[in-house]
């Protein structure tokens, strides 16, 4: 008589990686996991990664990870397709999350820019905006900055493949620096930092080596921007200086923020 079969191994939740308008910065972070990347492998089948291997196999996939913003007519098709074949959607980074730096042609004419830049612009397919994935498709959790922390990449993808609420607090990059304790560099030295307004995750890294915040993870979940705009102008910003600091990764984001007014709430990680 012969023994029972052993039962089959249970198939590992499928993971795709995809990217739209962006740098593919936001993808190398989690090739940057080198500690925590063959753990990871030997967990979950990536099935589609461009940015890591040339093998990509089709949906459904249990977790997407999207990075970078619609800015095509074939980008709203392909986003439409991916989540249809997504369980779970997470979008990675300031392009995926407010539309990046490109997002500045949603404050100009983008035809213009089209006969500047190109010798045949009428070879040129593209959007007169550049716009977050969250406009498109639901999106279960968006993860911000530019690019994104490594620690919290791991998080995101730990907590929705063992079924929890990812543990990404959304207090400001003045937070971060109490923890790490460090000097205000607006109150100790007078430079312009956006770090009260601006979601934490980097781990105040420009305030700890003396510089100010440059707002690379967007507006803090409650963020009182008019209420700094005095502080910036003390600090030596004209008006036209503070639109230009603000105006960088999350353009879109801190805009909507700064036409809300004071008391406002800014964008949260969604789930």
């Amino acid at each position: 008589m012969h023994p029972p079969e052993p039962p089959a191994p249970a198939a590992r939740p499928r993971l795709g990686v995809f990217k739209f308008a962006s740098c593919d910065g936001c993808q190398l972070t989690l090739l940057d996991c080198e500690d925590e990347l063959l753990a990871l492998a030997a967990e979950v089948d990536i099935a589609h990664f461009a940015e890591a291997s040339s093998d990509a196999a089709p949906g459904p996939y249990d977790l997407a990870l999207v990075e970078g913003s619609v800015s095509t007519p074939e980008h709203l098709d392909r986003v439409r397709r991916i989540r249809a074949e997504s369980r779970h959607l997470v979008t990675i980074g300031a392009c995926a999350t407010a539309g990046g730096v490109q997002a500045l042609r949603n404050y100009a004419d983008v035809e213009e820019y089209l006969a500047t830049v190109y010798a045949h612009p009428e070879y040129i397919a593209t959007l007169a905006t550049s716009t977050p994935i969250s406009a498109h498709v639901r999106v279960d959790f968006e993860l911000r900055g530019c690019p994104i922390d490594r620690g919290q990449l791991l998080e995101v993808i730990t907590a929705f493949l063992s079924g929890r609420k990812p543990g990404i607090a959304n207090h400001s990059v003045c937070f971060a620096c109490k923890r790490r304790g460090n000097v205000c560099v607006t109150v100790a030295h007078g430079t312009p930092c956006l770090g009260p307004v601006t979601h934490a995750g980097c781990g105040a890294l420009c305030p700890t080596y003396g510089r100010g915040c440059y707002g690379c993870f967007g507006p803090a979940a409650t963020t009182n921007l008019p209420a700094l705009i005095p502080v910036l102008h003390r600090d030596g910003m004209d008006d036209e200086d503070i639109g230009r600091f603000l105006h960088t990764f999350n353009v879109a984001d801190f805009t909507a923020v700064e036409a809300r007014g004071p008391g406002v709430t800014g964008k949260e990680g969604t789930e």
